[in-house]
């Protein structure tokens, strides 16, 4: 069946243009400029003058909490919240119940996903201290990649010891894994908690959460991952940075990549006395100056692309101060509207959000015909109103947790139609339910 999506702006490899757009089999077969016509007669004609097309966002950082944390998630509720934002491709992290890492749990979150799943997905596997030799047995062409804390994790999942360290980055590089990391260290934590609490009581203010989990202490773990990484000649991606000096470490090393939140890029300190716990978040959000110097990096290219880190919590694990209450918010519905409303404050050019959360992802994990709008490559992408002004209520949220830090924020922007390999999933606030994703595969 041959569909004609016809006349929106299209926006990808850094250009904008009037055109249309012809899919068959799931795939992109055709693209028109301006008043080219098809070279065959179209099945089915979607209008879309007026509206603008990019490609269907790849979201490397999620947690859907399944198996084990299905209170909070699950694989078929997370991924129709990333559907209705735009979201056609997710990568999702090992600490779930069990931990993902050993291959049994990572083959049964795929299983999960190939029944449940509405998007394209792919799973991390979670390096610990005893599971090195597990790594051999991955599947290259299907795993996105190894997901390492170094510093702050729940469980057994910290990898803390240097011998365990070296052999992880060692062999990723000889496998051609990418590691992906949470860069905080424990120890200058554990310090700055022991002492803030000796000042202001058991469980501090939100407002000290940037103090406890500081700068230095994101600092000081990214930098053993990027002389880790240097080392052994291993792809590194550092994951939601959140200060301007961890950039200073990497360089213009093309094998070095990073990512920033829309959390990180849109909040700072200041919101924590209208927001509080809703955007506590490990590594903390930090100070305006840190903010700002985010979106700078974001806009001249030293931060590489954007991932949401979408985390939900049930309200009542919200409840508390900077040590008790829950780090991690959902956001995944509304990531790319909170990036576009950048677009409209001049933070950021259309063409470089399309870079940052629709390329980039592709190209830095080797991901197999997606993230572009080209002919032969999966037909996942996104139509877009862009004037279309709207407020978040509670019944919008999808998430199953129920609540979200943009509740009651305006947007110009809407998601009108998510399609995912040539499928219609979701469209002006309904699903297809009929429609499955994909797993991920990688060119390595």
């Amino acid at each position: 069946m041959r569909t004609l999506i016809s006349n929106p702006t299209i926006v990808s490899n850094g250009e904008q243009f009037q055109g249309s757009i012809v899919i068959n089999d799931g795939k992109i077969v055709e693209i028109l400029r301006e008043n080219e016509l098809p070279r065959a007669e179209c099945d089915e004609i979607v209008e879309a003058t007026g509206l603008y097309l990019i490609p269907g966002v790849i979201d490397d950082h999620v947690h859907f909490r399944e198996p084990g944390l299905t209170e909070k998630a699950t694989i078929a509720t997370e991924s129709r919240a990333a559907a209705a934002g735009g979201v056609t491709s997710y990568m999702e992290m090992p600490n779930t119940n069990p931990q993902t890492t050993t291959i049994e749990a990572l083959k049964e979150k795929y299983a999960i996903a190939a029944n449940d799943s509405v998007i394209n997905y792919s799973f991390f596997f979670g390096a610990t201290n005893s599971n090195v030799a597990d790594f051999a047995k991955l599947n290259i062409k299907k795993n996105c990649g190894i997901k390492l804390f170094m510093g702050s994790s729940t469980g057994n999942m910290l990898v803390d010891k240097r011998e365990e360290l070296e052999k992880i980055f060692s062999e990723a590089k000889r496998l051609g894994l990418p590691v992906a990391v949470h860069c905080e260290e424990s120890s200058i934590i554990a310090a700055n908690s022991k002492r803030i609490k000796e000042e202001v009581g058991e469980d501090p203010d939100v407002t000290y959460h940037p103090l406890i989990r500081s700068a230095e202490a994101c600092y000081e773990s990214t930098k053993c991952a990027v002389e880790l990484a240097r080392k052994f000649g291993t792809q590194l991606h550092v994951m939601h940075i959140s200060t301007a000096r961890e950039l200073e470490l990497m360089g213009n090393d093309e094998n070095i990549t990073s990512e920033a939140t829309p959390a990180h890029l849109t909040f700072c300190d200041k919101d924590y006395a209208r927001l509080g716990t809703r955007i506590k978040c490990n590594p903390a959000i930090k100070g305006e100056e840190e903010r700002d110097a985010l979106r700078k990096a974001v806009a001249d290219g030293r931060i590489d692309l954007i991932g949401t880190d979408h985390a939900p919590h049930l309200p009542k694990d919200k409840v508390g101060g900077a040590l008790k209450a829950a780090s991690g918010m959902p956001s995944i519905q509304f990531s790319l509207l909170a990036m576009l409303r950048l677009v409209d404050e001049g933070v950021l050019t259309l063409e470089t959000l399309v870079e940052k959360m629709c390329h980039a992802p592709a190209r830095i994990f080797n991901i197999n015909k997606r993230g572009f709008i080209e002919k032969g490559l999966y037909a996942d992408f996104v139509l877009l109103n862009p004037d279309a002004p709207h407020t978040i209520a509670t019944e919008d949220i999808i998430s199953k947790c129920g609540w979200s830090p943009f509740e009651g924020e305006t947007f110009n922007w809407a998601v009108e139609q998510t399609w995912v390999n040539g499928e219609c999933v979701y469209k002006e606030g309904k699903f297809n339910d009929e429609v499955r994703g994909k797993a991920l595969t990688f060119n390595r």
